[in-house]
Protein backbone atom coordinates (compact mmCIF):
# COMPACT_ATOMS: atom_id res chain seq x y z
CA UNK A 1 0.00 0.00 0.00
CA UNK A 2 1.61 3.73 -0.90
CA UNK A 3 1.72 6.07 1.76
CA UNK A 4 2.64 10.05 2.40
CA UNK A 5 5.38 9.72 4.30
CA UNK A 6 7.18 13.14 5.34
CA UNK A 7 10.99 13.23 5.91
CA UNK A 8 12.20 15.99 7.89
CA UNK A 9 15.79 16.78 8.14
CA UNK A 10 18.04 16.24 5.21
CA UNK A 11 21.60 14.78 6.49
CA UNK A 12 22.51 11.56 5.84
CA UNK A 13 19.52 9.73 7.55
CA UNK A 14 16.87 11.72 6.28
CA UNK A 15 17.74 11.91 2.73
CA UNK A 16 19.00 8.35 2.66
CA UNK A 17 15.71 7.38 4.65
CA UNK A 18 13.67 10.23 2.01
CA UNK A 19 15.16 8.38 -0.96
CA UNK A 20 14.78 4.71 0.43
CA UNK A 21 10.76 5.49 1.27
CA UNK A 22 10.69 6.18 -2.49
CA UNK A 23 12.14 3.57 -2.91
CA UNK A 24 9.70 1.41 -1.29
CA UNK A 25 6.91 3.42 -3.53
CA UNK A 26 5.55 5.87 -0.87
CA UNK A 27 4.93 9.56 -2.35
CA UNK A 28 7.82 11.67 -0.34
CA UNK A 29 8.49 15.07 0.74
CA UNK A 30 11.28 15.73 2.78
CA UNK A 31 12.37 18.91 4.83
CA UNK A 32 14.72 21.08 5.72
CA UNK A 33 15.41 24.90 7.01
CA UNK A 34 18.23 25.76 4.42
CA UNK A 35 16.52 26.55 0.68
CA UNK A 36 19.83 26.08 -0.84
CA UNK A 37 20.20 22.60 0.40
CA UNK A 38 16.15 21.91 -0.85
CA UNK A 39 17.29 23.28 -4.14
CA UNK A 40 19.88 21.02 -4.36
CA UNK A 41 17.73 17.90 -3.52
CA UNK A 42 15.25 18.84 -5.80
CA UNK A 43 17.39 18.42 -8.62
CA UNK A 44 18.82 14.85 -7.38
CA UNK A 45 21.78 15.35 -5.62
CA UNK A 46 22.90 15.23 -2.14
CA UNK A 47 24.25 17.59 -0.04
CA UNK A 48 27.05 15.10 0.76
CA UNK A 49 28.96 12.06 -0.83
CA UNK A 50 27.52 8.60 -0.13
CA UNK A 51 27.87 5.55 -1.94
CA UNK A 52 24.75 4.90 -4.94
CA UNK A 53 22.89 8.07 -2.98
CA UNK A 54 22.69 10.49 -6.48
CA UNK A 55 21.36 7.59 -8.43
CA UNK A 56 18.63 6.80 -6.34
CA UNK A 57 17.66 10.65 -5.72
CA UNK A 58 17.62 11.22 -9.30
CA UNK A 59 15.48 8.28 -10.19
CA UNK A 60 12.77 9.47 -7.75
CA UNK A 61 12.84 12.87 -7.97
CA UNK A 62 12.53 12.57 -11.83
CA UNK A 63 9.40 10.69 -11.66
CA UNK A 64 7.80 12.73 -9.17
CA UNK A 65 7.71 10.64 -6.35
CA UNK A 66 10.05 12.62 -4.30
CA UNK A 67 10.22 16.38 -3.75
CA UNK A 68 11.41 18.32 -0.82
CA UNK A 69 10.37 21.73 0.75
CA UNK A 70 11.23 24.57 3.26
CA UNK A 71 7.38 24.42 4.57
CA UNK A 72 5.65 22.54 7.20
CA UNK A 73 2.64 23.38 5.82
CA UNK A 74 2.92 21.05 2.57
CA UNK A 75 3.56 17.65 4.85
CA UNK A 76 1.32 18.69 8.16
CA UNK A 77 -1.91 17.55 7.08
CA UNK A 78 -0.58 15.68 3.63
CA UNK A 79 1.65 12.94 5.28
CA UNK A 80 -0.13 9.31 6.83
CA UNK A 81 3.60 9.14 8.77
CA UNK A 82 5.98 12.18 9.62
CA UNK A 83 9.85 11.15 10.21
CA UNK A 84 11.98 12.64 12.54
CA UNK A 85 15.17 11.96 11.18
CA UNK A 86 17.31 15.28 12.27
CA UNK A 87 20.30 15.47 14.19
CA UNK A 88 21.51 15.07 18.33
CA UNK A 89 24.64 16.20 18.40
CA UNK A 90 26.30 16.17 21.52
CA UNK A 91 26.05 18.89 23.93
CA UNK A 92 28.42 20.59 26.30
CA UNK A 93 27.70 18.53 29.02
CA UNK A 94 27.94 15.25 27.20
CA UNK A 95 24.32 14.94 26.73
CA UNK A 96 22.53 14.80 23.86
CA UNK A 97 21.34 18.06 22.14
CA UNK A 98 17.19 17.84 21.31
CA UNK A 99 17.03 21.28 20.31
CA UNK A 100 16.77 19.56 16.75
CA UNK A 101 13.88 17.91 17.88
CA UNK A 102 12.44 20.25 19.97
CA UNK A 103 12.54 22.67 17.11
CA UNK A 104 10.68 20.14 14.69
CA UNK A 105 8.19 19.54 17.63
CA UNK A 106 7.50 23.27 18.02
CA UNK A 107 7.03 23.66 14.41
CA UNK A 108 4.66 21.04 13.07
CA UNK A 109 2.79 19.46 16.13
CA UNK A 110 0.70 22.89 16.10
CA UNK A 111 -0.17 22.12 12.45
CA UNK A 112 -1.46 18.65 13.39
CA UNK A 113 -5.33 19.15 12.62
CA UNK A 114 -5.84 15.16 11.80
CA UNK A 115 -4.94 11.52 12.87
CA UNK A 116 -1.32 11.16 12.00
CA UNK A 117 1.50 9.10 12.92
CA UNK A 118 5.26 10.06 13.84
CA UNK A 119 8.06 8.52 14.21
CA UNK A 120 11.13 9.38 15.68
CA UNK A 121 14.40 8.24 14.30
CA UNK A 122 17.05 10.57 15.38
CA UNK A 123 19.13 9.35 18.31
CA UNK A 124 17.80 10.23 21.35
CA UNK A 125 18.48 9.13 25.33
CA UNK A 126 15.99 6.89 27.28
CA UNK A 127 12.60 8.58 28.25
CA UNK A 128 12.38 11.03 25.16
CA UNK A 129 9.79 9.41 22.81
CA UNK A 130 7.48 8.98 26.33
CA UNK A 131 8.36 12.87 26.44
CA UNK A 132 7.92 13.99 23.02
CA UNK A 133 4.49 12.42 22.30
CA UNK A 134 2.74 14.00 25.18
CA UNK A 135 4.28 16.84 24.01
CA UNK A 136 3.34 16.94 20.52
CA UNK A 137 -0.27 16.05 22.04
CA UNK A 138 -0.18 19.29 23.87
CA UNK A 139 0.44 20.93 20.87
CA UNK A 140 -1.48 19.73 18.17
CA UNK A 141 -4.98 20.64 17.31
CA UNK A 142 -6.13 16.94 17.15
CA UNK A 143 -4.67 16.09 20.62
CA UNK A 144 -5.09 12.25 21.11
CA UNK A 145 -4.84 11.94 17.49
CA UNK A 146 -1.50 12.02 16.94
CA UNK A 147 0.31 9.33 18.05
CA UNK A 148 4.18 8.52 17.84
CA UNK A 149 6.82 5.82 17.56
CA UNK A 150 10.70 5.08 18.38
CA UNK A 151 12.37 3.77 15.12
CA UNK A 152 15.82 3.90 15.13
CA UNK A 153 18.71 3.86 12.55
CA UNK A 154 21.49 1.47 12.34
CA UNK A 155 23.04 3.50 9.23
CA UNK A 156 26.83 3.04 8.53
CA UNK A 157 28.13 5.69 6.10
CA UNK A 158 29.41 4.36 2.91
CA UNK A 159 26.68 1.64 3.15
CA UNK A 160 23.68 4.01 4.10
CA UNK A 161 21.73 3.02 0.62
CA UNK A 162 22.32 -0.58 1.84
CA UNK A 163 21.52 -0.49 4.92
CA UNK A 164 18.25 1.09 4.30
CA UNK A 165 16.99 -1.07 1.43
CA UNK A 166 18.18 -3.98 3.16
CA UNK A 167 18.40 -3.49 6.70
CA UNK A 168 19.91 -6.42 9.45
CA UNK A 169 16.94 -5.34 11.38
CA UNK A 170 13.79 -3.02 12.16
CA UNK A 171 13.06 -1.69 15.56
CA UNK A 172 9.82 -0.64 16.10
CA UNK A 173 9.11 1.09 19.85
CA UNK A 174 5.12 1.65 19.54
CA UNK A 175 2.56 2.04 22.67
CA UNK A 176 -0.31 0.78 20.52
CA UNK A 177 -1.02 -1.95 17.74
CA UNK A 178 -2.48 0.78 14.98
CA UNK A 179 0.95 2.50 15.27
CA UNK A 180 2.10 -0.83 14.14
CA UNK A 181 -0.02 -1.99 11.56
CA UNK A 182 1.11 1.53 9.89
CA UNK A 183 4.73 0.64 10.02
CA UNK A 184 4.06 -2.41 8.87
CA UNK A 185 2.32 -0.68 5.55
CA UNK A 186 5.70 1.89 5.45
CA UNK A 187 8.53 -1.23 5.61
CA UNK A 188 6.39 -4.07 3.67
CA UNK A 189 8.74 -4.54 1.79
CA UNK A 190 11.69 -5.74 3.92
CA UNK A 191 8.99 -7.25 5.83
CA UNK A 192 8.55 -9.51 2.94
CA UNK A 193 12.14 -10.12 2.58
CA UNK A 194 11.80 -11.51 6.06
CA UNK A 195 13.88 -8.58 7.61
CA UNK A 196 13.89 -9.09 11.36
CA UNK A 197 11.26 -6.94 13.23
CA UNK A 198 11.62 -6.19 16.71
CA UNK A 199 8.92 -4.76 18.79
CA UNK A 200 9.01 -2.94 21.98
CA UNK A 201 8.25 -0.65 24.00
CA UNK A 202 10.13 3.02 23.66
CA UNK A 203 12.53 2.87 26.69
CA UNK A 204 13.84 -0.53 24.99
CA UNK A 205 13.97 0.74 21.07
CA UNK A 206 16.27 4.08 22.82
CA UNK A 207 18.33 1.53 24.73
CA UNK A 208 18.78 -0.39 21.53
CA UNK A 209 20.56 1.98 19.22
CA UNK A 210 22.88 3.07 22.58
CA UNK A 211 23.80 -0.39 23.30
CA UNK A 212 24.38 -1.30 19.76
CA UNK A 213 26.52 1.78 19.23
CA UNK A 214 28.30 1.46 22.75
CA UNK A 215 29.16 -2.41 21.87
CA UNK A 216 30.45 -1.75 18.68
CA UNK A 217 33.20 0.97 20.16
CA UNK A 218 34.07 -1.34 22.85
CA UNK A 219 34.60 -4.17 20.38
CA UNK A 220 36.92 -1.95 18.50
CA UNK A 221 38.46 -0.89 21.49
CA UNK A 222 38.98 -4.08 22.53
CA UNK A 223 40.99 -5.25 19.72
CA UNK A 224 42.71 -2.30 19.80
CA UNK A 225 43.95 -2.67 23.34
CA UNK A 226 45.58 -6.37 22.00
CA UNK A 227 47.06 -4.81 19.01
CA UNK A 228 49.42 -2.79 21.56
CA UNK A 229 49.82 -5.97 23.63
CA UNK A 230 51.10 -7.33 20.48
CA UNK A 231 53.04 -4.42 19.48
CA UNK A 232 54.81 -4.85 23.02
CA UNK A 233 55.06 -9.11 22.83
CA UNK A 234 55.68 -9.74 19.14
CA UNK A 235 52.35 -11.09 18.50
CA UNK A 236 50.05 -10.86 15.09
CA UNK A 237 46.81 -8.67 15.92
CA UNK A 238 45.66 -10.05 12.64
CA UNK A 239 46.00 -13.34 13.33
CA UNK A 240 44.73 -12.98 16.88
CA UNK A 241 41.33 -11.39 15.45
CA UNK A 242 40.67 -14.01 12.46
CA UNK A 243 41.61 -17.18 15.63
CA UNK A 244 39.04 -15.31 18.30
CA UNK A 245 36.76 -14.51 15.40
CA UNK A 246 36.12 -17.91 14.73
CA UNK A 247 34.24 -18.48 18.01
CA UNK A 248 30.61 -18.07 17.48
CA UNK A 249 30.36 -16.45 20.61
CA UNK A 250 32.61 -13.54 19.38
CA UNK A 251 32.49 -13.53 15.64
CA UNK A 252 35.03 -11.55 13.03
CA UNK A 253 32.69 -8.46 12.70
CA UNK A 254 34.76 -5.08 13.76
CA UNK A 255 37.56 -6.97 15.36
CA UNK A 256 39.54 -5.11 12.95
CA UNK A 257 42.45 -3.21 14.88
CA UNK A 258 43.77 0.69 13.70
CA UNK A 259 43.21 3.79 14.41
CA UNK A 260 40.18 3.45 15.88
CA UNK A 261 36.23 4.36 15.35
CA UNK A 262 35.34 8.01 14.63
CA UNK A 263 32.46 9.88 13.01
CA UNK A 264 29.50 11.76 13.71
CA UNK A 265 27.45 9.08 15.64
CA UNK A 266 29.14 6.38 17.48
CA UNK A 267 31.68 8.80 19.53
CA UNK A 268 28.44 11.07 20.18
CA UNK A 269 26.02 8.49 21.25
CA UNK A 270 28.16 6.51 23.64
CA UNK A 271 28.76 10.04 25.47
CA UNK A 272 25.66 10.28 25.30
CA UNK A 273 24.64 7.06 26.98
CA UNK A 274 27.73 7.31 29.73
CA UNK A 275 25.91 10.16 30.66
CA UNK A 276 22.51 9.13 30.77
CA UNK A 277 24.06 5.89 32.67
CA UNK A 278 25.59 8.71 35.35
CA UNK A 279 22.23 10.46 35.68
CA UNK A 280 20.55 6.68 36.89
CA UNK A 281 23.62 5.67 39.43
CA UNK A 282 24.82 2.95 36.99
CA UNK A 283 28.27 4.35 37.27
CA UNK A 284 29.73 0.72 35.92
CA UNK A 285 28.29 1.48 32.48
CA UNK A 286 29.56 5.37 32.74
CA UNK A 287 33.25 4.04 33.38
CA UNK A 288 33.07 1.30 30.67
CA UNK A 289 32.49 3.75 28.16
CA UNK A 290 35.30 6.19 29.89
CA UNK A 291 37.95 2.74 29.36
CA UNK A 292 36.58 2.40 25.47
CA UNK A 293 37.20 5.78 24.46
CA UNK A 294 40.64 6.51 26.27
CA UNK A 295 41.50 3.28 24.68
CA UNK A 296 40.24 4.73 21.18
CA UNK A 297 41.90 7.71 21.73
CA UNK A 298 45.20 6.88 22.67
CA UNK A 299 45.05 4.46 18.87
CA UNK A 300 45.11 8.14 17.38
CA UNK A 301 48.48 8.95 19.87
CA UNK A 302 50.06 5.64 19.56
CA UNK A 303 50.18 6.14 15.39
CA UNK A 304 51.22 9.74 16.52
CA UNK A 305 54.41 8.74 18.14
CA UNK A 306 55.18 5.67 15.74
CA UNK A 307 55.38 8.29 13.50
CA UNK A 308 58.03 10.14 15.35
CA UNK A 309 60.38 7.23 16.34
CA UNK A 310 60.76 5.82 12.44
CA UNK A 311 61.76 9.78 12.34
CA UNK A 312 64.56 9.23 14.69
CA UNK A 313 62.60 11.43 17.81
CA UNK A 314 61.68 14.22 15.93
CA UNK A 315 58.96 15.37 12.79
CA UNK A 316 60.01 18.97 13.26
CA UNK A 317 60.69 19.94 9.63
CA UNK A 318 60.22 16.60 7.94
CA UNK A 319 57.39 15.90 5.15
CA UNK A 320 54.75 13.44 6.17
CA UNK A 321 52.39 12.54 3.45
CA UNK A 322 48.76 11.51 4.72
CA UNK A 323 46.57 9.14 2.95
CA UNK A 324 42.92 9.81 4.03
CA UNK A 325 41.16 12.64 5.82
CA UNK A 326 37.28 10.58 6.73
CA UNK A 327 37.05 9.11 9.38
CA UNK A 328 35.70 6.13 7.46
CA UNK A 329 35.61 4.88 3.45
CA UNK A 330 32.89 5.60 1.55
CA UNK A 331 32.00 8.77 2.67
CA UNK A 332 33.34 12.42 2.59
CA UNK A 333 32.38 13.04 6.27
CA UNK A 334 35.54 14.08 8.73
CA UNK A 335 33.42 14.62 11.55
CA UNK A 336 36.01 13.74 14.75
CA UNK A 337 38.01 12.09 11.98
CA UNK A 338 41.08 9.86 13.46
CA UNK A 339 42.77 10.51 10.28
CA UNK A 340 43.12 14.10 10.99
CA UNK A 341 43.76 13.98 14.68
CA UNK A 342 46.75 12.37 13.86
CA UNK A 343 47.56 14.94 11.19
CA UNK A 344 47.07 17.91 13.73
CA UNK A 345 49.43 16.15 16.38
CA UNK A 346 52.02 15.82 13.84
CA UNK A 347 51.77 19.26 12.51
CA UNK A 348 51.88 20.24 16.14
CA UNK A 349 55.42 18.69 16.78
CA UNK A 350 56.72 20.34 13.63
CA UNK A 351 55.71 18.40 10.88
CA UNK A 352 54.72 19.95 7.30
CA UNK A 353 51.62 17.87 6.66
CA UNK A 354 50.38 16.90 3.23
CA UNK A 355 46.98 15.30 3.03
CA UNK A 356 45.19 13.28 0.29
CA UNK A 357 41.64 11.97 0.22
CA UNK A 358 39.38 10.63 -2.63
CA UNK A 359 36.28 12.37 -1.54
CA UNK A 360 36.37 14.65 1.56
CA UNK A 361 37.04 18.70 0.70
CA UNK A 362 38.37 20.50 3.70
CA UNK A 363 38.37 23.58 4.13
CA UNK A 364 41.64 25.39 4.20
CA UNK A 365 43.59 25.02 7.40
CA UNK A 366 46.63 26.47 8.73
CA UNK A 367 48.61 22.83 9.70
CA UNK A 368 48.88 20.87 6.22
CA UNK A 369 48.36 21.40 2.31
CA UNK A 370 45.54 19.01 0.80
CA UNK A 371 46.29 17.70 -2.77
CA UNK A 372 44.78 16.43 -5.45
CA UNK A 373 46.54 13.07 -6.16
CA UNK A 374 48.39 10.11 -3.75
CA UNK A 375 51.73 11.29 -5.67
CA UNK A 376 51.65 14.57 -5.24
CA UNK A 377 50.90 13.92 -1.29
CA UNK A 378 54.01 11.60 -1.40
CA UNK A 379 56.11 13.13 -3.75
CA UNK A 380 59.04 13.87 -1.43
CA UNK A 381 57.76 12.56 1.89
CA UNK A 382 60.11 11.73 4.45
CA UNK A 383 57.00 9.22 5.26
CA UNK A 384 53.45 8.03 4.59
CA UNK A 385 50.69 7.59 6.48
CA UNK A 386 47.60 5.38 5.47
CA UNK A 387 45.07 6.64 7.70
CA UNK A 388 41.77 5.91 5.99
CA UNK A 389 41.28 2.22 4.19
CA UNK A 390 40.18 3.39 1.05
CA UNK A 391 40.09 0.67 -1.03
CA UNK A 392 42.14 2.93 -3.73
CA UNK A 393 45.14 3.36 -1.44
CA UNK A 394 45.08 -0.88 -0.74
CA UNK A 395 45.55 -1.29 -4.46
CA UNK A 396 48.50 1.39 -4.68
CA UNK A 397 51.36 -0.12 -6.67
CA UNK A 398 54.54 0.78 -3.93
CA UNK A 399 57.35 0.72 -6.90
CA UNK A 400 55.77 3.52 -8.56
CA UNK A 401 55.88 5.45 -5.20
CA UNK A 402 59.16 4.09 -4.18
CA UNK A 403 60.79 6.86 -6.63
CA UNK A 404 58.82 9.57 -5.31
CA UNK A 405 59.04 9.12 -2.06
CA UNK A 406 62.98 10.65 0.40
CA UNK A 407 62.04 7.38 2.66
CA UNK A 408 60.57 4.42 2.22
CA UNK A 409 58.44 4.40 5.28
CA UNK A 410 55.12 4.09 5.41
CA UNK A 411 52.66 3.02 8.82
CA UNK A 412 49.61 1.29 7.77
CA UNK A 413 47.35 2.44 10.99
CA UNK A 414 44.73 0.05 9.02
CA UNK A 415 46.48 -2.97 8.67
CA UNK A 416 45.16 -3.23 5.00
CA UNK A 417 48.33 -3.22 3.25
CA UNK A 418 50.08 -6.13 2.15
CA UNK A 419 53.57 -6.37 3.77
CA UNK A 420 55.08 -8.85 1.74
CA UNK A 421 54.49 -6.59 -1.93
CA UNK A 422 55.41 -3.62 -0.04
CA UNK A 423 58.79 -5.13 1.00
CA UNK A 424 59.47 -6.14 -2.16
CA UNK A 425 59.31 -2.76 -3.38
CA UNK A 426 62.17 -2.04 -0.94
CA UNK A 427 59.75 0.15 1.68
CA UNK A 428 59.54 -0.61 5.86
CA UNK A 429 55.97 -1.19 6.51
CA UNK A 430 55.26 -0.50 10.04
CA UNK A 431 51.46 -1.26 10.92
CA UNK A 432 50.03 -1.29 14.07
CA UNK A 433 49.92 -4.52 16.63
CA UNK A 434 52.58 -6.05 14.12
CA UNK A 435 56.23 -6.27 14.14
CA UNK A 436 57.85 -3.52 11.26
CA UNK A 437 58.61 -5.32 7.72
CA UNK A 438 61.45 -4.41 6.88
Amino acid sequence: MTLRISVIGTGYLGTTHAAGMAEFGHEVIGVDVEPERVKLLNSGQAPMYEVNLDPLLERHTASGRLRFTTDYADIADWADVHFICVGTPQAPSGAADLAQINSVRDGLAPLLTKPTLIVNKSTVPVGTASALRQQIRALAPAGDAVDLAFNPEFLREGLAVEDTLRPDRIVLGIEDEVSLAILDQVYAIPFSEDTPRVITNFATAELIKNAANAFLATKISFINAMAQLCQATGGDVTQLADAIGYDKRIGRGMLNAGLGFGGGCIPKDIRALAYSADEHGVDVLSNLIESVEKINNGQRAEVTQLAVDQLGGSVDGKRVAVLGASFKPGTDDTRNSPALTVADQLHARGAEVIIFDPQAKLAPRENFTQVDTVEAAVRDADIVLHLTEWPEFRNLDPAALADLVKTKIIIDARLKLNPATWHVAGWKLVQLGRAATL
